[in-house]
């Protein structure tokens, strides 16, 4: 399936959209979280939409949110958050981890995180755009890798591309919020990065510790 063929009542936003509205990772959102019950349900419904990640809106007035990859549950994931808080239009979406609080300003929609709720990623720079952009996969090895290199670093740009490295069919992440964090935590500034084919990420980290995300959703396609 992709993005513009799927079920009754599941919505594909694309999340981190660039300033001309493409690019951005595509989002499943399922608006009724009771049609897919049990685990079960929901991984197959996942694996079948083939999104790096898909959620489950369990309540809709309090924001609770289930996010799926192909392969498991996440507590936490950037994109999914970004996306289900434009969609639903909510200031507060609740997780397991905690509260996540969103706000909208103008063309963007940006959540409050905390970085100790993202997994772990091995953030690796390199020495030019180019060397980012040249690669035409992942790189050797295991486990979640993000790599990046300084566009301009005295205006705080980044290009980066993300790789899971994990077998669900996820090859590169488009646009991962996570890792944008955490290298934005890493850094100790804000960034603007320009991820995968073209999406934009910005990150703002705060005094006590959490990180502001923010980024464009646009509405792909409606089940």
């Amino acid at each position: 399936m992709n993005e513009f063929d799927v079920p009754e009542g599941i919505d594909v936003l694309r999340v981190f959209c660039a300033p001309d509205g493409r690019h951005g990772n595509a989002l499943g959102v399922v608006r009724d979280g009771r049609r897919y019950p049990d685990n079960e349900s929901r991984q197959a419904l996942a694996r079948k939409l083939g999104f790096s990640e898909t959620a489950f809106v369990d309540d809709p007035e309090r924001g609770t949110v289930d996010i799926r990859t192909a392969g498991l549950r996440l507590p936490f994931a950037g994109h999914p958050l970004v996306g289900a808080a434009w969609l639903l239009d909510l200031e507060i979406l609740e997780l397991p981890v905690g509260d996540v609080f969103a706000r909208q300003d103008g063309e963007f929609t940006w959540i409050t995180v905390r970085p100790e709720w993202a997994q772990p990623r091995a953030l690796e720079r390199y020495a030019s755009v180019a060397e980012v952009e040249a690669l035409t996969g992942p790189p050797p090895g295991e486990g979640w890798l993000y790599v990046w290199a300084w566009e301009d670093e005295a205006a705080g740009r980044v290009r980066a591309r993300a790789f899971p490295r994990r077998d669900d069919g996820v090859e590169e992440d488009e646009a991962t919020g996570a890792a944008a964090m955490l290298l934005s935590v890493e850094l100790g500034r804000a960034l603007n990065i320009t991820q995968g084919r073209g999406s934009q990420i910005l990150t703002a980290p705060a005094p006590d510790g959490t990180v502001e995300v923010g980024g464009r959703v646009v509405l792909a396609a409606k089940g």
